[in-house]
């Protein structure tokens, strides 16, 4: 049986953000340098592995999509291990605000917020970032790419969420620049790389290989499997 909320470890809430992988609406970097179908298969794929791979995590887990009309879709994939809300409107800011803000309302102590650009994040880090709310207000994981991966937070929603350039390469410094008040504990975790552009595309077939060569199972079937077909 699913654990309450109220008998999670201080009430822990993992959240996924996600966009319904439709062609021609998602990874439009790697889509320009490829294909628009190509690039919805590796948006699903992305989706798919991540939900097994934190599908465990002892919290309770949120699959936030859009759109709005894609509830079936996500029912369907979150196969009751997520409870499924569709995402607000607005830019990326107010739709991670709005979700804040109505959890840490009902009483959840720490939130943290993933999403799904970063298909081989370890599991391990998603814990390093609770535990680091134990002393931090706001957690990030800064991606190679200037933005960054996880944001966590715990007991107020931060002034992070407006005034920021969403998707380019000053994000993680435009946040860091509005906590720049003292009194906001921040807490950092390991770098980390988001899959945005086909450059991105080697790095993660570069990884992948990489881990099996050593022995590691990356964790990541349904991308792996896309992965080994001839590069784009």
């Amino acid at each position: 049986m699913e654990a309450s909320p109220e008998s999670l470890p201080n009430a822990r809430i993992l959240a996924l953000f996600a966009k319904q992988p439709r062609v021609g609406s998602v990874k439009t970097r790697l889509a320009a340098a490829s294909s628009a179908n190509l690039a919805a298969l590796f948006a699903e794929a992305f989706l798919l592995d991540l939900l097994d791979r934190f599908a465990t995590t002892a919290a309770e887990r949120f699959l936030v999509f859009t759109p709005a009309d894609a509830e079936e879709y996500f029912g369907n994939i979150a196969a009751g291990r997520y409870r499924i809300c569709p995402q607000t409107t607005g830019d990326l800011g107010a739709r991670l605000a709005s979700f804040i803000q109505d959890h840490l309302r009902t009483g959840r102590e720490r939130i943290v917020i993933l999403g799904t650009d970063s298909p081989t994040l370890p599991p391990p880090i998603v814990e390093q970032a609770f535990e680091a709310l134990n002393t931090a207000d706001v957690v990030l994981g800064p991606a190679l790419d200037g933005g960054y991966y996880l944001l966590g937070c715990t007991r107020k929603p931060p002034p992070i969420f407006a005034g920021v350039a969403w998707s380019g390469p000053r994000v993680l410094a435009d946040t860091i620049a509005l906590l720049a008040d003292p009194a906001w504990r921040v807490g950092l975790l390991p770098p980390w790389y988001d899959v945005d552009t086909l450059d991105d595309w080697h790095m993660l077939r570069g990884h992948v290989l990489a881990m099996r060569r050593a022995g590691v199972d990356p964790g990541v079937p349904r991308t792996e499997r896309l992965l080994a077909c001839p590069p784009p």
